[in-house]
């Protein structure tokens, strides 16, 4: 099973942390939580079991493989419910240096890597 499929509320509220500055090697660095794939799916029976196929996928895009190489501690997802859809939402949040945050919004973001 994906590394990324965890019980929603326990890993949401352990990981959700606010923005912060180390030094590292004498420059200052910044962390970050940042969305990285989102994807929606309807209403189904086990909405997580279905996740997985997508949240797989996505892990052995270049873009998972980059935030899954360059995250400071495992990415999680994220549930919600697609009040527009009646169904569900998931979005895969990463927790990065501000510098790969950049490097992965050009390269991956809109450009269908």
């Amino acid at each position: 099973m994906s590394k990324l499929l965890r019980d929603l509320n326990r890993e949401h509220h352990k990981h959700n942390q606010p923005r912060e500055t180390k030094i590292i090697n004498g420059v200052a660095v910044t962390f970050s939580d940042m969305i990285v794939h989102r994807f929606r799916m309807g209403d189904v029976e086990d909405p997580v079991l279905y996740a997985a196929q997508p949240i797989y996928e996505w892990q052995q895009s270049q873009a998972g493989k980059f935030v899954m190489e360059n995250a400071v501690e495992p990415p999680w997802w994220v549930r919600t419910v697609d009040a527009a859809t009646y169904g569900f939402e998931f979005a895969i949040v990463a927790r990065m240096k501000e510098a790969d945050q950049t490097f992965y919004t050009l390269k991956y973001v809109n450009t269908g890597n």
